[in-house]
Formats: C-alpha cells, sequence, structure tokens
C-alpha cells in the first residue's frame, strides 16, 4: 500500500470517529494494523473482554512475532486463567490452560507445568509468587501498566501508537475541496451549485452569466470547523511554479509547532535498518519511485501477517529478537525489562583504568581499531591510547604551530591567559585524521599514520572566542569539517587543503554544537546555540531552513542513530534540568522525552548512543541507560565510583566498549562480554619493536596480528600507504630474508591425525540432508545455521548448562537440531531444476531475527524464531548465487546472480536500484567494506572487481594470478573476505589463498596449493588465522599475516573409520565463531557438520617454536597442502 493510501485510512479512521461509527473505527484499526488505539485497548483489559482484546491485538502482532509479543500474549492469558481460578470455575481454568496456555509450554515446560499445578491449589495465593494478588480489578490494572510497556517497547507497534495530528474533518475538507476544483473548471459557474451525489464527478448545468465564488468561504458539503479551510483555487492551478524543495528530513521544522499537543509519529519502516520519514515531505515528494513504506514485503511479522503489513517493510537491526526460547515468568507482575535483560549488552564492567593526568574532557573511540582512544583535557592536551594494552601511545600539549599567522586578538588573548581547554576532539570516518576544537579560536587537525605516528596536518584560526565543536562530513564527496564557535557562526573548512568552503550565519548566541547528516541524497547540518535555537543549514549559503526550540534552552547536542534514521537531542538547562528526547523529523517536534535523570544536573550532561538501540548519559555521578524504544530508565552504572557529578562519556563503534571520565584526571573503560573478549586479546599480545619505531622502549604494534578491532589505522596519504606503514602484509615484496631470522615470527606446524590432538564435535544430524551447501555462525554465536543442497535449512541451538555457563557454541558440549514447536522447517523455493544442481547462498540480519536465502528459486525471508517463510521475491531467472547486506543500510541487498550481475535491492520500497556488469560468468562472492565505501565481487570467471558503494561505479577489476599451467575448473568458485582492517580482503579460489589491498587491488601475499585443490577458507573472527579446507579432507590453520601453515588436521582426526575410503567425504564449508577465534565449523559433502576447537591446554592451533630453533627453512616458504614435503615458494 502505498504512503497516500496509508494517509487515507487515518483520514477514513478519522471520519468514522468523528461520525460516531466506534465499532467500525476499531475493525479498521485492528485490519488495517496502522493505528492502535491505547485507550480502546484499556478499556477492553479492565472490562475484562479478552476475547476482544486477543481479536484487537491480532491485527497487530501474533503470539510468535517476538518475545514482547509473546509475553503480551502470556500475560492476557495468565491474567484469564488466574480470575477463572479465583471464581472456582475449574472447567473454564482447565479449558483456557489446554487452549491457550499450553502454547507456550513448547518454550518453558517448568512454568506451564507450575501454572498446571495451580489447579490443585484450593486458593492459587497460596502460591507464594502469586501471595500479592489482590482483587481482579486491581489486578487488571497492574497487568495493564505492564501490557504498555511492552506494547511501547514491541517493534511491532512502532509508529503506530499515536494518531497523525490531522485538522478537524480533514477528509470533508479534501472532497469540498475537489467539488470546489470541479466547480470552478465549469465553463458557467454558478453561485450556488447543486451537488447530489459523489458518486461521479460535478458538472453545471447551462450558462446564467455568474461566477462562482471562492471555495474558501463555500463549503459545499456544508458547515466545516475553521480548522478545515483550504487556500484559494489559485494554489491548486496545475501550473504553479515549483517552489524550492526542501529535504523532507527538514520540511515539517520549518512550521510552527503542531496547534494540536499531541505529536506525530512518523510512519517508519519497521524492520532491519534504514527508515524513511513520512509528514510534511517536499513539493515532489509523492511523484518519486520512493515510499516510505514498502509495497511488497514485510520483515515484522509471520506469512499470516504479510498481506497486512506489506506495507511496512524494511528491516531493522533493533527488533533484537533472540534465537534462544524466551525465559518467561509470572512472578507477579514484574517489570519486563528483568525478563529479557536487555541490559546485558551494555558494556557496565570495569575493565581498564586510565591515568591520564589532567581532566579529560572530550573522548572519541577510532572508527576503526576500536581500542584506540583520543583524549582532549582541560589543559589543552591531546591524548591517544592504546586501551588494550593500557598504552598511552601519544601525549601532546598544546602549542600554536605557527603564532604568527594567529589573529591579533588570539595573539593578545594568549598573552594575556596562556591557559587553553580542548572542547572537541573526533577522528575523522576513516581514522586517518582527527581533529582538535580549543577554547581559544583554535583548530587543529592531525594525520594519523598507525601506532603512535601523529603529525601535524592543518592549524586554523577558525572562530573569534572558542571553538565549541568540531565534526568532519563529505558534502561534496571530499572530506571536510566543520566548527561552531563563540561569534555565533558555523563554518566548513576543505579537510585536505584548509580553505574555507561555507560560512553560516543566523544564530543570535554562541553556537554550541554541530550535527552534520544526509538524507535521500540531501546533506545537511544541525546546529544548537546557547539561547536553546537549533537550525539547519544546506550547503549553499541561502541562510537557515530551521528554527526551533530545544529542550532546556540552554547547551544542547544532537546526534544520530548508528544507521541514521533516528535524532536524538541531550541538553541542559541553566538551572540544571537535563533532558534527552527523540525528534520526529518530518514534524520537528518531540517524539519521546526520556525520564530518569536527577532534579538538578550538577553539570551539562553528555550522551551518546549504540547498537541502534541504546541510549547513555553521564548524570548523579554514574552512567545513565535507557532503550531506544522505552522512556523509563533502563540502567544506571556507577563504574565502582570515583565519576564526577556528569562524566563524559563515549562509545567505540560495536558498543563493545565505554570509556568515563573520572575525578582523579582518570579514563574508566567498562566494557561488555564482547568487549571484555576483545580486550583480553591483548593481554598476550606480542609487539614488532623492529617494524616501525626508531627506539625500542616505543614498540609498533603489528597490525595485523592484532585483536578483532586493533587493524591498520589510516593516514592522510594513499590507503596502500596508510596501511603499509604500520609493519602491515601490504608490502608487496616480502623481505624473506629478514623474516627468516626473525624466530619470534616462526610457528613449528602441527600435524593432528587423532580425536584425541584437539576437540571435535559432530552435530546431530538430519537425515533429509546429504550435502551442506552453506554454514554460519549466529551473531550471537549461540547456535550455528546451515543450508544443504536440498534447500532445506538446519539450525543448532547451544544452551546454558552447568557445562556451557554462557550458552556459546563449543565442541564440548552437544547443541539440539532446533525446530519450532509447529514442526516446520526453512525450506527455499526451488526453481524446476533439481535442486542438487542449484547454487545455494543466505546471508543472516545482524540480530539473528531474519535469514535471506535461496536455493536457484525466489529468495526467501525467513523468521529465525518461528522458521515461518515471511515472503518471497525476485524469482529466477537469473538466479541469485550470493547474498550481501550492505554494512550501514540493511534494507540495501548485493545480489550476485548466475548471468554475472550484480543487483543492488532496496528491500524497503522493492527495487533494484543499480545493475552492476563487470564479470563474465555468475557471482561467487560479494564482501563490503565500510572502512573504504566499496563493495569487492568476485566470480566464477577469476576475476575481482571494486566498486564504489555510493554511486556504484567500477572503480577496478583484476583477474587472480593462477599457478602456470593450471586450469581452474569451470565451475571454480572465487570467494572473497574482508579482513577486520577493512582494508584487506581475503580471496579464495581452488588453485590458492592471497591477501589483497583494496585500493589499488593488489596482491600482497599468496599461497598456492600444490595438491588438493582448495574448496573454502575464511578469517578467524579476529583475523589473525586463516582456516581451510581441501578437497582430500585436510582442513588447514594459517598465520593470517603471513599466509604461512601452523596447524595441519588431517581427515583421519574427524572422519570416522566407518566412512569408505571411495565416498570422498570432504569439507565444502568452513565457518568461523563469530568471538571465539580459534573455534570453527564444517560443513561435509555427506551432510555432516564438525565443529573444531584445539585442547583447552593448548588453547590455540599450533605451538610456538622452541627457545632455540637452528632450521629456520620453513620459515620464508608456504608449505603446501597435499604435498609430501613440498615447498611452494611464497610470493
Amino acid at each position: 500500500m502505498s504512503s497516500l493510501s496509508r494517509e487515507l485510512v487515518f483520514l477514513i479512521l478519522q471520519f468514522l470517529d468523528e461520525e460516531k461509527f466506534k465499532g467500525t473505527v476499531h475493525k479498521l484499526e485492528q485490519e488495517s494494523g496502522f493505528f492502535f488505539n491505547m485507550k480502546y485497548f484499556e478499556d477492553e483489559v479492565h472490562n475484562g473482554n479478552w476475547d476482544e482484546v486477543e481479536k484487537y491485538l491480532s491485527g497487530f502482532t501474533k503470539v510468535d512475532d517476538n518475545r514482547y509479543s509473546m509475553k503480551i500474549f502470556f500475560e492476557i492469558r495468565k491474567q484469564k486463567y488466574l480470575e477463572a481460578l479465583d471464581k472456582h470455575d475449574r472447567s473454564k481454568a482447565v479449558e483456557i490452560l489446554v487452549k491457550d496456555l499450553k502454547v507456550f509450554a513448547s518454550f518453558n515446560e517448568e512454568l506451564f507445568k507450575e501454572i498446571t499445578q495451580l489447579l490443585t491449589l484450593e486458593n492459587f495465593r497460596e502460591n507464594e509468587q502469586l501471595s500479592k494478588y489482590g482483587d481482579t480489578k486491581s489486578a487488571r490494572a497492574i497487568m495493564l501498566v505492564e501490557l504498555k510497556k511492552l506494547i511501547e517497547a514491541n517493534p511491532l507497534f512502532r509508529d503506530k501508537l499515536q494518531f497523525p495530528n490531522l485538522k478537524n474533518s480533514r477528509l470533508r475538507t479534501l472532497i469540498n475541496q475537489s467539488l470546489n476544483w470541479q466547480h470552478q473548471l465549469c465553463k458557467t459557474p454558478r453561485p450556488n451549485p447543486d451537488i447530489k451525489t459523489l458518486f461521479v464527478d460535478h458538472s453545471c448545468g447551462q450558462p446564467n452569466g455568474a461566477r462562482a465564488p471562492s471555495p474558501a468561504n463555500n463549503p459545499i458539503l456544508g458547515s466545516l470547523p475553521k480548522a478545515g479551510g483550504f487556500p484559494p483555487l489559485g494554489a491548486h492551478g496545475p501550473f504553479q511554479p515549483a517552489p524550492a524543495q526542501v529535504p523532507a528530513p527538514l520540511a515539517g521544522w520549518m512550521s510552527n509547532p503542531p496547534a494540536i499537543s499531541h505529536p506525530d509519529v512518523s510512519s517508519s519502516a519497521i524492520g532491519l535498518g534504514a527508515t524513511s520519514m513520512s509528514g510534511n515531505l517536499g513539493p515532489t515528494a509523492a511523484l518519486k519511485r520512493n515510499p516510505p513504506t514498502n509495497p511488497s514485503l514485510d520483515l515484522t511479522g509471520d506469512s499470516d501477517h504479510v498481506s497486512k503489513r506489506m506495507r511496512t517493510m524494511g528491516l531493522t537491526g533493533e527488533v533484537n529478537l533472540p534465537v534462544n526460547a524466551l525465559p518467561m515468568s509470572f512472578t507477579g507482575h514484574a517489570s519486563h525489562s528483568q525478563a529479557f535483560n536487555p541490559s546485558d549488552d551494555l558494556p557496565k564492567t570495569v575493565a581498564r583504568i586510565l591515568n591520564q593526568g589532567s581532566n579529560p574532557m572530550s573522548m572519541d573511540f577510532h572508527p576503526i581499531q576500536q581500542t584506540l582512544l583520543l583524549v582532549g583535557t582541560n589543559v589543552g592536551d591531546i591524548g591517544l591510547w592504546e586501551v588494550g594494552s593500557r598504552d598511552k601511545l601519544v601525549l601532546k600539549n598544546f602549542k600554536v604551530w605557527d603564532l604568527s599567522a594567529c589573529s591579533v586578538p588570539l595573539q593578545a588573548a594568549l598573552v594575556k591567559d596562556p591557559g587553553v581547554s580542548v572542547n572537541r576532539v573526533v577522528w575523522s570516518p576513516d581514522g586517518s585524521l582527527f581533529g582538535v576544537a580549543y577554547s581559544r579560536h583554535i583548530v587543529q587537525i592531525y594525520s594519523y599514520h598507525g601506532s603512535d605516528d601523529v603529525r601535524q596536518h592543518l592549524e586554523i584560526d577558525a572562530h573569534v572566542g572558542g571553538v565549541n565543536d568540531l565534526a568532519f562530513a563529505h558534502p561534496n564527496k571530499q572530506l571536510c569539517f566543520i566548527t561552531c564557535g563563540d561569534d555565533n557562526t558555523i563554518k566548513v573548512w576543505d579537510a585536505a587543503t584548509g580553505a574555507k568552503q561555507y560560512t553560516f550565519e543566523g544564530h543570535n548566541a554562541p553556537v554550541y554544537s554541530v550535527c552534520p547528516h544526509y538524507k535521500e541524497n540531501i546533506r545537511f547540518i544541525f546546529s544548537t546555540a546557547l539561547d536553546g535555537k537549533i537550525k539547519a543549514w544546506l550547503y549553499d549559503n541561502m541562510g537557515s531552513r530551521v528554527d526551533y526550540e530545544a529542550p532546556g534552552r540552554w547547551c544542547t547536542t544532537m546526534t544520530y542513530s548508528a544507521d541514521g534514521t533516528r535524532l536524538f537531542s541531550c541538553g541542559t538547562s541553566k538551572e540544571g534540568e537535563s533532558h534527552i528526547v527523540e525528534w520526529n523529523e518530518s514534524e520537528g517536534a518531540v517524539k519521546r522525552k526520556y525520564l530518569g535523570f536527577r532534579k538538578r544536573s550538577l553539570g551539562v550532561v553528555q550522551f551518546d548512543t549504540t547498537k541502534n538501540r541504546f541510549l547513555a548519559a553521564g548524570d548523579d555521578f554514574s552512567i545513565k541507560y535507557w532503550d531506544m524504544d522505552n522512556d523509563e530508565l533502563l540502567t544506571s552504572v556507577e563504574a565502582d565510583g570515583g565519576l564526577p557529578a556528569s562524566p563524559r562519556i563515549r562509545f567505540n563503534k560495536d558498543g563493545t566498549l565505554l570509556a568515563v571520565s573520572t575525578n582523579e584526571n582518570g579514563i574508566k573503560i567498562l566494557a561488555n562480554s564482547d568487549g571484555l573478549r576483545l580486550l583480553r586479546t591483548f593481554e598476550n599480545l606480542s609487539y614488532d619493536a623492529a617494524s616501525r619505531a626508531p627506539e625500542p622502549s616505543k614498540p609498533t604494534l603489528n597490525a595485523l596480528t592484532a585483536a578483532a578491532a586493533a587493524a591498520a589505522a589510516a593516514s592522510g596519504g594513499g590507503l596502500a600507504e596508510r596501511v603499509g606503514s604500520v609493519g602491515s602484509i601490504s608490502d608487496v615484496k616480502p623481505r624473506i630474508n629478514e623474516e627468516q631470522n626473525d624466530k619470534s615470527k616462526i610457528w613449528k606446524l602441527t600435524e593432528i591425525s587423532e580425536s584425541s590432538q584437539f576437540r571435535s564435535l559432530k552435530l546431530p544430524e538430519n537425515m533429509r540432508v546429504t550435502k551442506i551447501s552453506r554454514l554460519i555462525y549466529t551473531n550471537s554465536g549461540n547456535a550455528i545455521l546451515a543450508l544443504a543442497s536440498n534447500a532445506i535449512h538446519l539450525l543448532w541451538k547451544w544452551q546454558r548448562s552447568e557445562r556451557n555457563s554462557n550458552g556459546k557454541a563449543t565442541a564440548s558440549v552437544s547443541p539440539q537440531l532446533w525446530q519450532p514447536a509447529s514442526g516446520i522447517l526453512m525450506t527455499n523455493d526451488v526453481a524446476e531444476t533439481n535442486p542438487e544442481e542449484s547454487v545455494s547462498c543466505f546471508a543472516l540480519s545482524k540480530n539473528d531475527s531474519y535469514v535471506m536465502s535461496a536455493s536457484g528459486g525466489k529468495i526467501s525471508l525467513f523468521n529465525m524464531m518461528t522458521f515461518k517463510t515471511m515472503t518471497t521475491f525476485m524469482p529466477p531467472p537469473p538466479a541469485a548465487t550470493f547474498l550481501a547486506f550492505h554494512p550501514q543500510d540493511n534494507n540495501i541487498i548485493a545480489i550476485g546472480m548466475d548471468d554475472s550481475t550484480i543487483q543492488i535491492y532496496n528491500v524497503r520500497v522493492d527495487e533494484v536500484k543499480s545493475k552492476l556488469k563487470g564479470h563474465s560468468k555468475r557471482i561467487t562472492g560479494l564482501a563490503f567494506s565500510h572502512a573504504l565505501g566499496v563493495l569487492v565481487s568476485s566470480g566464477s570467471d577469476a576475476q575481482l572487481c571494486v566498486w564504489s558503494s555510493d554511486g556504484w561505479e567500477k572503480q577496478k577489476a583484476k583477474h587472480l594470478q593462477l599457478p602456470p599451467g593450471r586450469t581452474p575448473s569451470a565451475q571454480s568458485d572465487t570467494r572473497v573476505q574482508f579482513h577486520n582492517d577493512q582494508k584487506h580482503f581475503l580471496v579464495v579460489h581452488e588453485t590458492q589463498l592471497a591477501i589483497y589491498e583494496t585500493t589499488k587491488l593488489e596482491c600482497v601475499k599468496q599461497w598456492l596449493a600444490s595438491s588438493a585443490p582448495i574448496s573454502h577458507a575464511m578469517f578467524s573472527c579476529d583475523s589473525q588465522l586463516v582456516y581451510a579446507s581441501f578437497l582430500d579432507a585436510t582442513v588447514c590453520v594459517f598465520t593470517a599475516s603471513n599466509l604461512r601453515l601452523r596447524c595441519r588436521i588431517n581427515p583421519s582426526a574427524y572422519l570416522s573409520p566407518r566412512v569408505p575410503s571411495n565416498a570422498n567425504v570432504h569439507p565444502l564449508v568452513i565457518a568461523a565463531h563469530p568471538q571465539e577465534p580459534n573455534q570453527f565449523a564444517l560443513g561435509l559433502s555427506d551432510g555432516a557438520v564438525h565443529v573444531f576447537e584445539p585442547l583447552e591446554s593448548e588453547s590455540k592451533w599450533g605451538v610456538p617454536p622452541p627457545a632455540e630453533n637452528s632450521s629456520t627453512s620453513n620459515a620464508g616458504a608456504a608449505t603446501s597442502v597435499g604435498g609430501q614435503g613440498a615447498e611452494q615458494v611464497q610470493r
């Protein structure tokens, strides 16, 4: 359903309500699923009309849609059951138990048993957990509070809880305008036309010489409220000059605040990724094929709901449905947050304490090397920390680089008072530059070249007075930085030359913050000033497009969620009242206000966002967290004490670490479980002191043997040079002699031939499966998903237990081959051909809620919780052969095809945005680099292509360097996967493994297979290892930085002796655990899946060399697989 059709439903709802058709109103609300009437729902719950309550809910969600929905239905049915018991109506209670509550038994059998046992009690209040249950009326009221929280938190109800702001009788007004317009088109319109029907267009009789009155005062349909007036007919003429277009996100902000006092909620797309705004769009918005809702797909419910919710497509990383069954409780009416524990994802554990030496004022984590923290302090110092190793890499005191180039006022001010504070430090998007905004005039831009190599780049006397904020942006595909200051201006500067490009004037007070952003290719800047004004600017010197008041009307900062779809601001008033709010961009109105601040904050509160889900702020000597979809405080953390009243805070990009300033000039690093694991990789990390540092006392971190986020950072020069500068794999011609002499890099090859030498686990089998085509771990790390060649998906889940306390995948505990209670299988649509002959592919959403998959037929979208098919799309030919989600917009999917093209498909609008042509055979691999903004593709033609993910232009192409005399098979796949540094990628071909540098598309390392062809390979989660499988059933582990073999697992170690030697059973696919770098899984040609881990006593694949090792002949050679003692010289 189009956006206008959706709005028509709202107009009809308003009309029915005004005409008192109450029953019809609620029926349409339910059937359309557009507006959930909370008042009606409350009334029905208070009245105990349980059938109507569930019927109304069914228009918006079903029991198994997600965990919130499941809890809503459970609470309602539990209450109905308890009321029957309270009336001693045992037969009714049994009926409810069997018909309504038994569905939850498959998710929590113990809970169902306990509910059943209530039948044996004379009074269920004898159960300790229900001892406080009062009378029916109070119990319903308490339950209703819980239900409202669950509904507000449920992503399926997002933007459905508030009715749009409409003038009274809006539908009548539109019809009145239409009729007046039809009457005006008459050759001789009459003053009082006699309109008797709406079923056909109005036409006039013969002329009588009279002219029709202005429609503004001729309400043909009868009396209309004053608010229902409309503009003169001239405004509706067919050839009116078009007004200057205003970007959709800003259009609503240009008008005054709405007169009606309940704020609109934008009808954003629900689901995986970017949403789009509705409301006051630009004048051409209705003509674009870019509706805010999707006419064909929906990712928020099951197949029964697709027909109803097709209009709200979009994929969002915020739904967060669990793979594990919902742990439900009926202990009274406790808050749902206790059952779901969303705060488990938050960094709350103090993992590092750093001593900066002066008070941190601003902090920012590197966008790629996510353990690298930049700090600016109250005395003008700049610090650069590697928080993993606790090393302070850089400390720079404030110094004007060229005093003679500074303005006279600045020179005079520095002579009078040399004290300077840092107001803002921030990295550029690719981490090659960082900027520092000072409290006196100055902005300094540094280039970063890895480790402790920081160089002066630009110094600008930017503003008269303090520079209050600084941000990087790409207004015209060219990197710029934006500053604002005490002189009431905003300025835009070229980041390469320092040339001033724009100056925006219009604020009447010092400008406190800037927030650059873009929507639908329209780039703009929000700014806030100390008088509380919010303004917005396009890069056109045409003045502010917005003039709005910020809550608190003093110090306010604004930021978008990571996916760019939701806008938030945090402000503190002069009286100390703090506010965090979410804005409805399309209306310029506050959409949600978050509660939980102390009455008077002792300072200006700073805030940050993470994971498109959480907000955090430093307040009341603690860090406070909110779920973006719930205005109540989620939790607060004191970080073991020692925090100032309003601590400075900053998340790293993945939200696994949070930096917090302390009272004693220090910084605490808080981590969640993933963050702790990331930091742990540094504890035994060896440093290569000779790679760059001039002195042994300043060791340089080897970028490619670092942990997952500790990848090579980039400088202002060419990307290849930046990565190469930190001793990475980008040396095209490795110094083999030096490597031979460096014994610290030599690993003794470990041969594994028996099962006792490592941990392996064969997962429970499905007899219907004959071959595993695709394999992946879920992002949570507690399950493995496989796609078999017959189009069936298999899901193995590990549960928490005494032997497996964290519930993660492990080779030590067997998982369950999981299916929902319905018993259905996720089975792909298949073409008329044999599915065994088709190419299989799938991609998993970031939150493990959905899987997109194909096996030669249409692409299918499955709900991972229910296994139900949400929808299918893009029927062959051509058939999809590879799928990849865009890293920053999950509504964009790159789809490789068997006709050699790549289709860039926008799920939300059901439209192919681009078709990329450059390969000559089917596409076999796709990988995005968010840091470089590129897509790398590979095909059966053994060719690599690099495409810009901005305009989808082809940047480079190159064929693989195949060994002489080796002709690959006709259907040989070439796979690609990016290293964690996002600059290099792994290429897997049956003849070789190779590492390529992306910007120059140059092969920097290569390992050639001399005997058995390679079937698959991939990086470990920290990119330190490469796991590879071969058609002779051998599995090998390589060190990623040099592609040297360190461990070989022979078939005898994991294949059953009962497997005939002529069966040719071998691994087809490999999957690496997303958090455990030494765990991986194999999918075999006989349908089996194995999980491999090293022995706990060894913890890693391969063992270090002995202290004295005179033989170093292996160090400079890459050992080939399958060759008895053969060696293949490394390139």
